[in-house]
Formats: C-alpha cells, structure tokens, sequence
C-alpha cells in the first residue's frame, strides 16, 4: 500500500515507519520534524489544507494514498500547556480524518490513547483487567482529547459507511533501551499503578498498525494495545489484591499477565505481541 504516517519521526512512529517498509509498503511520513529524505514531507497538522493537500498529492513524491496512519501528537499530559495540548491535537486529528474522508481514503489506524481508561486510577477502575467496554473516564486535559477524538471517529464512520477507523489505546511506549530501569518498579508498587503496569514495546506497536491496516473492517472500534505482561516482577493477581483490592477481578490472572485486557486486538486484529522486557533482563 501508499501509506501516509504522521508523526513518523516520534518514538513509536519511527518504528512503525521501519516496519511498514520492510513489510513492502510505501510509506510518507508526514511531520513537523524529520530528516530530509525522499519519504519525508514536512507537515503541519494543525493546517487542514497543508495536511488535505499532503493526503492527495504531492509533486514529485506522490498521487495519493491508500490509507493513513495518524501518531502524530502532543504525546502526554503536562507538555505544554492544556490548551496547547487541546488545540495540538484536537485540530490534527480532525485534519487527518476529514482530509483521509474527503480524500476519499477509508482505512485509517490512529493512536487514542490508555488515559481514557481513566488514567491515573485515582478512582479506581470498574474491574480488572480493564477493557473497552466500559465508558471512557477521561482525568486530563489530553484524555479528553483522546475521547473526543473517538467521538468524532464514530461520528464521521456514520456519514461514510465504508470508513474505517481503527483507534488504538496504546499503552506506555518502551523500546527495549527503556527495559534496564524495569526492575527499580518492584520497590514500590505504586510506582506503576497509574496504568496497571501496562507498557508497550513499540515493535509490537507496529504490529498491530500493520494488523489493522489488514483487517479493519468498516465502521470505529477501539483496542487496548498493550504487552502481554506487566513491567513487574511479581504476579498481576498480587498487584492488584495490594493496590485495588475492592476492585471485583472478572477471572484468574495468569503469573504476570498484563491487567489492560488485549482479548478484543488478538480477536479482531490477529494482535499477537511478541516481545517482553523480560527477554532483556
């Protein structure tokens, strides 16, 4: 496929764009930040017309694409200053799905985000492990984002019913020079607790974007995208017993298997993660 990938130059985008390429798909990366080369076309996302203009064609670069993978983003809470983070990300998501719509573009994957789970469990979740079925509890100014996002994702699916839209929660992103600090989270498990110490490496981030890309099917489903494991070394069943402990568990819990439930992404999607921080330790 022609692929257009925002915010490829970012952690989780720079190997999203390795991995499409080497599965054979041409990919853009559209961004403010990049090194000049062929496949980089410097974007802003907040601009609807430069990113419309992005998705139909370019000279000398491209004619238009076959889908679009939307990462680009104020990637967390706190970076900037709420309105900027609001505004940021807001007008960019919108200008990439309603120029992928008007492009005549219907397969889109994009990151949404774990905080909608309500990160950072202050209040603590409904059940564990946490899934997408219950409704989003947005605690910051990002998150809100997010669910926004997902809202106007629903919607524009309505108007176009051959639009897909994939939005992925992703948990937090790790590559694996990240794994060393892992084993300083067992001193206190509160350290972790804001996200169920849930974590994704970023690899199997990208698998599950290409898995989409693939099998998205018309209309908005979100997915929890996470490890299969938790960033502990001591048993999901005991983390959650100690810090939620009036939180009703919804079945057995394997030794360390991760508390954001994944069931949905390896159903639909093929989601199969394959790397663990436990491999590096």
């Amino acid at each position: 496929m022609e692929i257009a990938l925002t915010g490829g130059s970012g952690k989780l985008g720079r190997v999203v764009l390795a991995h499409l390429r080497e599965a054979g798909h041409t990919v853009w990366n559209l961004d403010l930040v990049g090194e000049r080369d062929r496949g980089f076309i410097r974007t802003d996302l907040t601009d609807y017309g430069q990113v419309a203009d992005a998705l139909q064609g370019i000279d000398d670069r491209h004619e238009g694409v076959d889908a679009v993978v939307h990462l680009g983003a104020i990637p967390a809470p706190g970076l900037q200053p709420d309105a900027a983070t609001f505004r940021n990300n807001m007008l960019s998501t919108y200008s990439v799905f309603q120029g992928a719509r008007r492009a005549g573009i219907k397969r889109v994957v994009y990151a949404s985000s774990e905080t909608v789970l309500g990160l950072p469990f202050d209040a603590p979740p409904p059940y564990i492990p946490v899934d997408e079925e219950y409704p989003a509890r947005p605690e910051s100014t990002y998150s809100l984002v997010k669910h926004l996002e997902e809202q106007m994702a629903i919607q524009l699916c309505r108007w176009d019913p051959e639009l897909s839209i994939s939005g992925f929660r992703f948990s937090n992103v790790m590559v694996p020079e990240d794994y060393a600090a892992f084993p300083s989270f067992d001193t206190d498990p509160s350290l972790r607790k804001w996200n169920l110490w849930g974590y994704i490496d970023a690899r199997d981030g990208a698998q599950a974007v290409a898995r989409a890309l693939e099998a998205g099917r018309p209309g908005f489903e979100a997915y929890i995208i996470a490890a299969a494991d938790t960033v502990m070394s001591r048993s999901s069943a005991s983390l959650a017993a100690e810090v939620f402990p009036d939180v009703r568990l919804t079945r057995d819990l394997s030794e360390h298997e991760t508390l954001l439930g994944i069931e949905k992404a390896r159903r639909l999607l093929g989601y199969d993660p394959q790397h663990s921080w436990r491999d590096h330790a």
